[in-house]
């Protein structure tokens, strides 16, 4: 027999789950679940399909082997879908360390993310078959009874041959098209160091979270109880049949004299604060807020996506989501932007039992605001296994930290090397105070800075940072940035290094080094700027227009919208992309280092990692693993703190 040494899978199945709304694990949890097309190439040759639905058919033996081979590399877009997948269906977890996902290698080149749209960017000749959703929608997925399809809830292939032979074709053309893209981009490897990563970042998924489900039933009924009450307020106020119907409802402002353009909850809640609506108005926008309180649905994510065989919640990151910096975007309940709660431990406490016993009226007394406890609360919603806990530890100012060790910003670094309050600090460097004169209003406008102007922001990034709300006056912020840049001159100069380097690299070619062995370089229309851990961000397409003030930096890229666009940066928001790639870096290594110690991560929130661990583990050890300095990072002053508890929450 000829040993396989790579495998290329796709796969087509059926659930009677949501896939987008509960996740893959949720997704193959489900009783209904099967797979219904296998479609596979060894070692790049031409691909087999195999029709898992006649039941006289049947992977082969040497497939059936390599899919748990160590020896073997199993290949896939998006490679979490087929590895769970699979696994449900041999009953096992299968190794994540043995695969490889075409579309990390996308995104590490900044390209888009899904399969098609990658195809069609290279211009590869394998284009993927457009005609995938609507197959999968007729087989995949549950269909309406109706008279025409004689009352079934489900399509098998007996029901329309022509349609199944398509699908198979589909399937099998879609290992053509991922083959395709891998033999496009062969010539910019991913390092194994990354492969490492992956294969940690799905064993965190694989592990998984719990979920306090009484929690959140009581917090769903809770939930669902406001919004009938203030649906029924709405209706009385208005006199309208249904106030959450968009039409009726600006139909009813109107006649008011109130116009909206849109009701989103921002323009909304600008509204509400110019404070020049009537009385009645104010009420009936507040009352539709509420309804569309976004937060609170992550309680019904949870309890949707909990895997029954297990009671917990899987998937909820995505390595290499963030592509312009390989940072991990978030999936499912986001756990990213989850609200923070105010209150203290026996505050939330008390919060929790009142919202398992259903008590509303005892949390408007306690509380005040019951919509605003269910948020507060949504954190702590997420525990860890019995008899285990949570062990929470995350770096300190770790942005701040990494671009004064890149800029060589020698003040802040000695300050961070002693641990020093750095917004005091900077509010002393800013104002020529003494540290011990900083009072809290002064200190404000230091943090306020330090968070804001790092990466070539003025007064906007003051105001989206909040200055305004921490009652810092507009016509302050334009001298504040020119202290803050004043103190801060070493960050300046590197934002202008970046900006110079990477032109030069654009125009002229060549590598050009910068500040702590960054280099940026063009190869194959990708600008790629390599970080001092060896790994390269890329800006596809990068090229120079003229603009107002010199050269303008183009490159293709994700915009707001669906599809490629043409992007602009500069040397701030290149310099953002570097610092932000390299604190990733230095959490994934800590994380790597954590799992080898016995702290085993079970999700992570931007610099912040939770470990579920045993009750005598030992916290000082995690801190201590946290502040690890890789030698590619010499200089670079951490500090990491952390806390334990029942349940997650901020400490």
């Amino acid at each position: 027999m000829v040993k396989i040494e790579q495998l290329n899978i796709d796969i087509e199945t059926y659930s009677e789950a949501d896939l987008p709304k509960v996740g893959v694990y949720r997704y193959v949890d489900d009783p209904s679940f099967e797979i219904l097309i296998f479609s596979y190439a060894e070692d790049g040759g031409e691909v087999e399909t195999i029709d898992l639905t006649d039941k006289s058919s049947q992977l082969p033996a040497g497939v059936l082997k390599a899919l748990t081979d160590p020896a073997v590399i199993k290949i896939a877009y998006n490679a979490q879908f087929e590895r769970v997948a699979i696994g449900k269906m041999l009953n096992k977890t299968l190794d994540p360390s043995q695969w490889h996902d075409t579309m990390v290698v996308a995104n590490e080149l900044g390209l888009p993310a899904g399969l098609g749209q990658v195809a069609k960017y290279l211009k590869i000749d394998q284009q993927k078959d457009t005609r995938g959703t609507q197959l999968i929608n007729f087989f995949s997925k549950p269909c309406k009874p109706t008279k025409a399809n004689d009352h079934r809830t489900r399509n098998l292939p007996a029901d329309d041959p022509e349609k199944w032979s398509l699908y198979v074709s589909y399937n099998r053309q879609d290992v053509r098209t991922e083959m395709a893209i891998a033999d496009k981009l062969k010539k910019f490897p991913v390092r194994k160091s990354e492969w490492d990563l992956y294969a940690m970042d799905q064993r965190i998924n694989d592990r998984g979270v719990g979920i306090d489900v009484k929690l959140a039933q009581g917090a769903i009924e809770l939930m669902n109880g406001l919004n009938d009450l203030h649906n029924a307020e709405l209706k009385q106020v208005t006199g309208l049949d249904n106030p959450n119907s968009l039409l009726q409802f600006k139909g009813w402002l109107k006649t008011l004299g109130v116009e909206f353009k849109t009701l989103g909850k921002a323009t909304i809640q600008a509204a509400l604060e110019e404070g020049n609506l009537p009385a009645v108005v104010q009420t009936t926008l507040r009352l539709r807020l509420s309804l569309s309180n976004s937060s609170t649905k992550k309680y019904l994510t949870m309890v949707n996506a909990q895997c029954r065989s297990d009671d917990r919640i899987h998937g909820l990151l995505q390595f290499y989501g963030a592509n312009r910096t390989g940072r991990w975007a978030g999936r499912l309940v986001q756990v990213q932007n989850l609200p923070r709660n105010y209150m203290n431990p026996t505050q939330l406490d008390i919060a929790r039992e009142l919202v398992e016993e259903r008590d509303g009226e005892a949390i408007e007394l306690l509380f005040d605001d019951v919509s605003d406890t269910l948020k507060q609360l949504i954190r702590t919603a997420l525990v860890p296994a019995k008899d285990k806990q949570f062990m929470i530890c995350d770096f300190s100012a770790i942005e701040a930290r990494v671009i004064a060790w890149f800029a060589n910003e020698k003040w802040s670094l000695a300050e961070f090397a002693d641990n020093e309050d750095i917004y005091k600090a900077t509010a002393s460097r800013m104002f020529n105070i003494p540290k011990t004169d900083i009072d809290k209003k002064i200190r404000q406008r230091g943090k306020v800075a330090t968070l804001a102007l790092g990466y070539q922001g003025g007064s906007g990034a003051l105001i989206a940072m909040g200055a305004l709300d921490m009652g810092i006056p507009e016509d302050e912020l334009p001298d504040l940035v020119t202290s803050w840049r004043k103190a801060n001159k070493h960050v300046v100069a590197f934002w202008k290094e970046v900006q110079a380097g990477v032109i030069e690299a654009i125009e002229n070619g060549g590598a050009q080094r910068m500040s702590k062995g960054l280099k940026a370089f063009v190869k194959d229309d990708f600008l790629f700027i390599q970080l001092p851990s060896g790994r390269r961000i890329a800006y596809a397409n990068p090229r120079l227009e003229e603009g107002d003030y010199g050269y303008r930096i183009v490159y293709d890229g994700q915009g707001t919208h669906v599809g490629f666009a043409k992007l602009e940066t500069y040397g701030g928001k290149l310099v953002e992309n570097i610092v932000q790639a390299t604190a990733r870096d230095l959490l994934a290594e800590a994380m790597l280092r954590l799992e080898s110690a016995g702290f085993h991560a079970v999700f992570h929130v931007h610099d912040e990692v939770v470990a579920e661990v045993n009750l005598d583990a030992d916290l000082a050890q995690m801190e201590a693993v946290m502040c690890e300095v890789p030698q590619w990072a010499k200089g670079l002053p951490l500090n990491a703190a952390g806390f334990t508890t029942n349940y997650y929450r901020k400490d």
